[in-house]
């Protein structure tokens, strides 16, 4: 009799979770955020957000309507970056390359990089979160440039997230820049040929006072960098996922920094080197 007890529970319990898995009822799982390692967090994350005309397209819309979806996903990325403590998060929002769209494209991001900044930076700043914008500024729409600038003054004071939107930027135009204002100072006797070091030559980039990214995403599938951050970009991990920008959540984020978690960072050396550093320091 001692062992009906028992069999009877072991039936009771095959029968219901058997039910729970049929029925696909609610289960504990760990989310991909509780996996995530957070002493080895990057400290600057850089972001390609492609394929906001491609989903558009897929849905029969218009690719501005991309455009403006795409913009939850700024909200949704920035607040994922925020909570987890990342000091750095650059967005390449426009390249000097995409002034070659169609003008209606065009003069609709100006218009919804307007609106966005004018009714986001109350929430900005309400969660400490400072813009910069790194670009030639100079090609932007005068309203365009007006409300970057004051945004950027007025969250200048706060000390969280650091939030880079990159603006009528490219790689080669930043480096073409540094370069003229590099000979200048040689030319004017303010600098000397042999003090040009890499050091040097990052204090002339509009990177000057960030670190360099340690993990690049890019969206929608595409494998390449397309003129961003080249010079910043030399050691960083590059992570690439099919899913477009528009669906890019919190989620897809953790995902990407647990995949540059598992990775090696070896900046030349070799992985022997890489662990007798790490016995060093523990």
């Amino acid at each position: 009799m001692q062992g009906k007890p028992y069999i009877y529970f072991c039936i009771f319990a095959h029968f219901y979770l058997n039910r729970f898995d049929t029925y696909n009822l609610p289960q504990i799982h760990m989310s991909l955020k509780d996996k995530l390692d957070l002493q080895r967090l990057p400290r600057h994350i850089a972001i390609i957000m492609d394929g906001n005309g491609r989903w558009a397209k897929e849905r029969g819309q218009d690719r501005l309507f991309g455009h403006h979806e795409g913009v939850e996903s700024v909200r949704n990325i920035t607040e994922a970056c925020a909570e987890l403590g990342i000091e750095y998060l650059t967005l390449y929002a426009f390249s000097t390359e995409n002034w070659d769209r169609p003008v209606y494209e065009v003069n609709g991001i100006m218009e919804l990089l307007v609106n966005t900044i004018r009714n986001e930076v109350a929430t900005l700043s309400k969660n400490n979160i400072r813009l910069h914008v790194i670009g030639d500024m100079n090609m932007l729409p005068g309203q365009c440039k007006t409300e970057m600038e004051e945004a950027m003054a007025l969250t200048s004071q706060n000390t969280g997230l650091n939030l880079v939107m990159a603006l009528s930027y490219s790689a080669r135009w930043e480096i073409v820049n540094a370069a003229k204002n590099i000979a200048q100072d040689v030319k004017d006797g303010k600098l000397e040929p042999e003090a040009v070091t890499p050091e040097m030559w990052q204090k002339y980039l509009c990177t000057t006072t960030q670190p360099d990214p340690e993990l690049m995403i890019r969206t929608s599938g595409e494998c390449r960098i397309s003129n961003f951050l080249l010079y910043q970009l030399a050691y960083a991990e590059l992570y690439f996922t099919d899913t477009r920008w528009p669906d890019f959540r919190k989620e897809h984020l953790y995902e990407a920094i647990l995949n540059y978690q598992t990775r090696e960072r070896r900046f030349g050396k070799t992985s022997d080197q890489i662990q007798q550093n790490e016995e060093i320091i523990s």
